[in-house]
């Protein structure tokens, strides 16, 4: 049975161990506790990571070597990933206890830049939606931080704005034509391609049209979170339903299955969609399309 408290002072340990150390480094100038450990809404359960965000004067330092996160625990392994925004460098750290902690290592320079441009009203754009939604101050050395706890969650209707109709037709266009490119790669034998547009290439489109299916059924004021985040809870029940079809096993008759399976769905929510935005649908495209994977695949 887990034990969410037990697992939250874990965490919290680590966090301690961290703020020790990070003190007693003059290269380590500010750092803070980002995602679902530091959100106000949905906060963290008990398989949540830790996110902390480290600014240094030494990034390539913390980057490069890994012997400083013993500190802070016992680490099973560790590795570089680039962070999910800032173009930079992170550290994942496995530690006993399967506790997973992501240190993003930002410059010193960089990042007080980056600071200098915080508006504490915003509540557009990717920084809004990382930090708005809560952040920790762990450490804040040269006071760079004072701004970021005051940045206003993000506004949903801002942030999920309509598409045009020309930014419809591309997800649209661009979900056909590669629903033709796996079905190619499929009856060629390149079954680890055809899996992987599908699994992958498809699933991006269909998510963003989701999003775009809900929100019109809704308002752009509902919140969809970010890369299919919470999606069990605020899409309807029958996307949930025919999601289950649209993700394939490495076996090509069930790649033929989902692909076609995918599409259907794909066609469903699209139509649907333009239909409350008053926008036009590649009808006459995706007929033919179908005619032609029904015959082939």
């Amino acid at each position: 049975m887990v034990n969410h408290v037990e697992i939250a002072k874990s965490y919290d340990t680590l966090v301690e161990r961290f703020v020790e150390w990070a003190q007693s480094r003059s290269d380590i100038r500010a750092a803070f506790v980002i995602g679902s450990r530091a959100r106000r809404d949905k906060p963290a359960d008990e398989w949540a990571d830790l996110d902390v965000v480290v600014i240094t004067t030494n990034a390539e330092h913390y980057v490069l070597t890994q012997d400083w996160v013993n500190y802070m625990g016992k680490p099973l392994l560790t590795l570089i990933e680039p962070t999910a925004a800032g173009d930079e460098k992170e550290r994942r750290v496995l530690y006993e206890g399967m506790l997973d902690v992501d240190f993003a290592i930002f410059p010193f320079e960089k990042a007080k830049q980056m600071l200098q441009e915080v508006e504490p009203s915003q509540t557009e754009g990717q920084l809004a939606n990382s930090l708005g939604r809560g952040i920790r101050v762990l450490l804040d050395k040269d006071n760079m931080l004072s701004d970021l706890e005051k940045i206003k969650p993000p506004s949903a209707e801002a942030f999920h704005k309509p598409p045009t109709q020309g930014e419809f037709l591309n997800v649209v266009n661009d979900f056909l034509y590669h629903a033709i490119w796996t079905a190619k790669h499929l009856l060629r034998g390149e079954l680890w391609w055809a899996d992987l547009c599908c699994n992958c290439r498809l699933t991006q489109l269909m998510l963003k049209m989701i999003e775009w299916h809900t929100q019109a059924e809704h308002g752009w004021n509902y919140d969809t979170w970010f890369n299919g985040r919470f999606l069990e809870e605020w899409t309807d029940k029958q996307t949930l339903k025919e999601l289950k079809a649209t993700f394939t096993h490495y076996d090509k008759l069930d790649t033929s299955k989902t692909l076609m399976a995918s599409l259907n769905m794909f066609h469903r929510i699209a139509t649907e969609t333009a239909e409350k935005l008053g926008f036009h649908y590649s009808e006459e495209a995706d007929k033919r399309i179908k005619e032609w994977l029904t015959t082939r695949v």
